[in-house]
């Protein structure tokens, strides 16, 4: 998911769900994503996984995308994704790999590391 598509798709949650739109932008992404205790790079490690592990996968590529960004390499996510495969099910991390590759593919090179 780019930049462009994530405004969009906030955009489309304002005009259909204003007040759940301002919880995420306020408290989420603001109060939850900005509280101390975990860098943003641990949160989006954790989120992913239990994205990935609760197969909501409607939400993970946006998070895939904040995770690299936030300094989550490749590699890692992989681990990551192989790790839960035995706690969460084979097929959803399966499912979880194939939203991976369609994110690291969609990025620009050498965009897989911050």
């Amino acid at each position: 998911m780019t930049d462009d598509d994530g405004k969009k798709t906030m955009n489309d949650l304002e005009a259909l769900a204003p007040e759940f739109a301002k919880l995420t932008r306020e408290f989420l992404f603001g109060d939850i994503w900005e509280r101390p205790g975990l860098s943003p790079r641990d949160k989006s490690l954790i989120t992913v996984t239990c994205l990935v592990a609760l197969n909501r996968i409607e939400q993970v590529e946006f998070h895939l995308n904040k995770a690299l960004d936030n300094g989550l390499s490749r590699e890692e996510l992989v681990a990551a994704i192989t790790h839960i495969a035995f706690y969460a099910g084979w097929p959803t991390a399966a499912s979880g790999f194939g939203h991976l590759k369609k994110v690291l593919d969609q990025r620009p090179a050498g965009k897989d590391r911050p």
